[in-house]
């Protein structure tokens, strides 16, 4: 059977409320667990942001894979932006003298 190795240490609880656990956990993020009144069980985590779940629900990933999938084996073309939005309905800005034209 493996042994679990357990580290201790003692760390001073600011006056704003605030523990370092030291630079390697810098700009990490934790779960903070209170499991009784004075214990806590501080573990790192990957969180997910609601407004990006739906990214790992089964038919989102299945889909996300099939697009890369078909990405990775598509040679890239340039693309007809007219045929795609049609005639831009942007005019273009007319063309101004550079700073070096100008002075002369």
């Amino acid at each position: 059977m493996d042994s679990l190795d357990f580290k201790s240490s003692v760390k001073v609880v600011g006056s704003n409320g605030q523990i370092s656990l030291g630079k390697e956990f810098a700009g990490r993020q934790v779960l903070v667990e209170e499991r009784a009144p004075g214990v806590w069980l501080i573990r790192t985590a990957k969180v997910i942001p609601e407004t990006e779940l739906w990214l790992h629900e089964p038919a989102a990933k299945y889909d996300l894979n099939l697009a890369l999938k078909k990405a990775r084996s598509t040679t890239p073309r340039e693309s007809n932006l007219e045929a795609i939005f049609g005639k831009s309905r942007r005019k273009s800005k007319p063309k101004t003298k550079t700073r070096q034209a100008r002075s002369k």
